[in-house]
């Protein structure tokens, strides 16, 4: 169910991403891109990529949860101490570990419109294998950041709020430190996920020269062209999903 959700919002901010990066009229936001799919592309048009989307979310999302507490183990084991620059550094081995295995489904996901296998021989043929690994840099530092914050802030609050509070063990203590890693993280991420899909996408325009170099000339240009705070658009609706990202 979740990733049904995170599928309609991914396919929002695919179309404000691509708009940003290739046309010159002004923004319509997200509510009227939803409005826009339903009505000049009918519903379907909101779960395209929900194969890649979800076998996205099987691998990467069960490789950085999955490996994050086997880590946490590990370097308590090596340091003797579980501090929370223990549970940040186990997060961003997670995360970065997980993206290196997984770029290419995350490639792939960029264009909904095609069929999945076919779109792997498109970007090969043109790109070479290596364009499945395109965005792969920034891609590695966000996904090390979001794990990182996401599940060092969980277990810290969790920590926190049963020592100060009266909440126990159970579904309001989980949910409360929930909310918290994922302002968190979302918070700490929003730019990234930003340059990271500006990255990827293009690959879509493979008549032209490369409009960014790297991640750093993307933010550049970003906030040269558009301002310091188009870094974060959408922050709002990122909050209100409080998404793995």
């Amino acid at each position: 169910m979740v990733s049904l959700l995170v599928c309609v919002f991914r396919c929002i901010e695919r179309r404000i991403a691509d708009a940003a990066c290739w046309t010159k009229s002004p923004l319509i936001g997200m509510t009227g891109i939803f409005l826009q799919l339903l009505k000049n592309e009918g519903p379907r048009s909101l779960y395209l990529g929900l194969t890649p989307s979800l076998t996205r979310s099987g691998f990467y999302g069960g490789l950085r949860l999955g490996l994050y507490e086997p880590t946490k183990v590990s370097f308590d084991w090596a340091f003797g101490s579980t501090t929370v620059l223990v549970k940040i550094a186990s997060g961003e081995f997670a995360g970065a570990f997980s993206t290196a295995l997984t770029n290419p489904v995350e490639v792939v996901k960029m264009n909904p419109n095609a069929v999945p296998m076919a779109q792997v021989r498109e970007i090969v043929s043109i790109g070479g294998i290596g364009a499945l690994w395109k965005g792969f840099g920034p891609a590695m530092v966000r996904a090390a950041a979001l794990t990182a914050s996401q599940l060092a802030t969980y277990d810290e609050t969790k920590r926190i709020l049963v020592i100060q509070t009266s909440l126990e063990e159970g579904f309001h203590l989980h949910l409360c430190s929930s909310v918290v890693a994922g302002v968190v993280s979302t918070l700490i991420t929003a730019s990234m996920d930003m340059i990271k899909t500006r990255l990827m996408m293009m690959h879509h325009d493979s008549g032209s020269s490369r409009i960014y170099k790297n991640g750093f000339h993307c933010g550049y240009k970003v906030v040269r062209k558009e301002g310091s705070m188009a870094l974060y658009k959408g922050l709002d609706k990122k909050i209100s999903f409080l998404e793995d990202i």
